[in-house]
């Protein structure tokens, strides 16, 4: 790496500390389209199974411990959650998909909703696609993937919960996934491996995370 990478390098992170850094505030819950709040900043929208640590990873970028509400039981998050980042970015914290105590119905609409606001939602810059690093891509995962490259909707993929999978089988898992997301037109070629509790990989996603999301 040249001294000029090195210098954009520490510049992207330094950009995303400071981001990340500023006041984080709760702002809206939505459970139909009709309720989302105006699309006056732009939107980061965070994806993923039940329990794939969704709420942990926003907890971490942000730095903060119960800015997202975590919970053992897969599906608590039941709206789209939206949290006002200094008054220049809203990251908006989607239900999961996939295994949740509830009912068929209130799934259904659940993926009504999510779906509706990834094709229309005017604000969103990025979706932030959360993958446990131990499990791999699923079939309710590739059906988000195919509706976003559809709507021409930019994603990224972050592995989870890096800390309880071995390094050879981390390795490996990245190979397959980074093999995977070459099909798909809206996906972001790279990777980004994390660990909430560790904080493994949150300065990386943070600086790229702001980069696309505040570029214009």
């Amino acid at each position: 790496m040249t001294e000029q990478e090195d210098a954009e390098k520490a510049a992207a992170l330094e950009a995303g500390r400071l981001l990340f850094a500023q006041d984080c505030r709760f702002v809206a819950a939505a459970e139909t389209l009709d309720r989302l709040p105006p699309d006056s900043l732009p939107e980061i929208a965070f994806a993923g199974r039940s329990n794939v640590g969704k709420s942990s990873l926003v907890n971490a970028l942000t730095g903060r411990k119960t800015l997202a509400r975590i919970s053992n039981t897969p599906g608590r998050t039941q709206q789209l959650n939206f949290f006002n980042l200094g008054e220049r970015l809203l990251l908006v914290d989607l239900p999961g998909h996939g295994y949740a105590k509830v009912s068929k119905s209130q799934s259904k609409n659940w993926t009504f909703l999510v779906k509706d606001y990834l094709r229309g939602r005017v604000a969103l810059r990025r979706v932030c696609l959360l993958v446990d690093s131990r499990h791999g891509l699923k079939d309710n995962d590739r059906e988000l993937m195919e509706l976003m490259d559809k709507a021409a909707v930019v994603y990224l993929v972050a592995l989870t919960k890096t800390d309880k999978t071995k390094p050879a089988e981390l390795e490996a898992q990245m190979a397959k996934l980074s093999a995977e997301l070459v099909k798909h037109t809206a996906a972001f070629p790279v990777l980004f491996p994390t660990s909430a509790l560790e904080g493994t990989g949150i300065e990386a996603l943070r600086a790229e995370l702001t980069m696309l999301a505040l570029q214009r």
